[in-house]
């Protein structure tokens, strides 16, 4: 089949949650035999020149970039807020040379499936609808909303009042093109279910992001035991709340139980306030060069997320690596884990603490849930089992 997958970010290099899930699935579509096209906003956030994309993968899948500028600004956001009926974060990807480039794509090239990877790409289904015969589907990475929802529970007063009114156009823009697509691809079977509650009626098939069991190798040789570490996208809310929550009520016991003990910190894009930190025993990198093998390097990885929604990629990433992993219960929704066997499962500063403790002073119990999680992603979460399954969907309903 022809697929065009629409992104509101260059998916390459795959390097967050967002850009691996939807390579992985573009890579996953072109090893499967099917025609794969990639029309991307190149956004000054997460530019990348796709020349310099691997001849390896450019020659298996087509790149299409369009240069936007979606820098976030007091002023956009005030005259978006007093004028505007959309969320700001939506707006900031409404582009009239976006949509340009897609109607001409549209024009010149006819497609089977019209992926779009995410809610903001929704406000460009009308054009598509006018151009082209395809199959529309939403793969919905997350319940949009749901993440601003659950950080206004997290924030004060102004920015509270802001973030309830920016949560509230979220779920009105969700909810209303909720059904204006062909399918639902939701990244989770508990995200199918609240989309079924907040009303969709379309058919939908659950496809979480896996992994290519041949990319990781698991082996636990030269690890640092004992340490932690954290690596995501630190210009992400949910990773910012849920570091600064580590830092100031888990850490410091952790630190004065166990004064030797490191904690590493990597991941793009970190904000002054995480980058500036000087906290006892924290060591800051930044974004790593090569993530794999800064992961295989460490011992406990900690996942402390109190908001967001739809999976935590780096976390199935982990388990794939054979990481031990303590995080939240928010961490670890979609994924169905078992607390104390593929990984462990704490939602408060005592519990988080404790669960860390424990794995620090028995060796054997770090050791096994790694093997278990190791196992547990093998046979749940090869990525071209899940997307087979996802042409397979496809076909039924063009």
């Amino acid at each position: 089949m022809r697929i065009l997958l629409i992104c509101n970010k260059l998916p390459y290099p795959p390097r967050d949650g967002g850009s691996i899930a939807t390579f992985s699935m573009a890579r996953s579509f072109s090893e499967l035999g099917h025609d794969v096209t990639v029309l991307a906003m190149n956004t000054s956030k997460h530019f990348f020149n796709i020349q310099d994309i691997p001849v390896d993968i450019a020659s298996k899948m087509k790149f299409i970039a369009v240069n936007i500028d979606t820098s976030i600004s007091p002023y956009s956001a005030l005259r978006n807020l007093l004028f505007s009926p959309w969320p700001y974060n939506a707006e900031r990807f409404i582009n009239e040379d976006f949509n340009i480039a897609l109607q001409k794509l549209l024009v010149e090239e006819p497609f089977d499936i019209i992926q779009l990877e995410g809610l903001y790409l929704a406000p460009y289904v009308p054009l598509i609808r006018s151009l082209s015969k395809g199959l529309v589907s939403m793969r919905s990475h997350n319940i949009e909303h749901e993440i601003w929802q659950r950080t206004v529970a997290h924030s004060r007063f102004p920015k509270q009042w802001y973030l309830k009114i920016l949560a509230k156009r979220i779920k009105k823009m969700e909810t209303g093109f909720l059904n204006s697509y062909d399918v639902m691809v939701p990244i989770t079977e508990r995200d199918g279910e609240v989309l079924r509650t907040l009303g969709c009626l379309l058919p939908m098939h659950n496809t979480p992001t896996g992994i290519f069991t041949g990319d990781l190798d698991p082996k636990r040789a030269e690890i640092e035991y004992p340490s932690l570490f954290h690596i995501g996208a630190l210009d992400w809310t949910p990773n910012q709340e849920g570091l600064h929550w580590f830092l100031e009520k888990v850490w410091p016991a952790l630190h004065h139980e166990f004064p030797e003990l490191k904690f590493f910190v990597a991941g793009r894009n970190a904000p002054p306030k995480i980058s500036s930190l000087n906290v006892p025993g924290m060591v800051f990198l930044g974004e790593v060069e090569d993530a794999y093998a800064f992961m295989k390097s460490k011992a406990v990885m900690v996942v402390p997320l109190l908001s967001g929604s739809g999976m935590r990629i780096k976390i199935i990433e982990g388990m794939a690596l054979g990481k031990t992993i303590v995080t939240t219960s928010i961490g670890t929704e979609g994924i169905s884990t078992r607390h104390g066997h593929d990984l462990l499962v704490a939602d408060t500063p005592e519990n988080f603490t404790g669960e860390i403790r424990e794995l620090i002073r028995n060796f054997d119990k770090f050791e096994q849930i790694g093997i278990n999680a190791v196992e547990f992603v093998r046979n749940i979460y090869d990525n071209l089992v899940i997307v087979s399954s996802l042409i397979d969907f496809y076909k039924k309903h063009l």
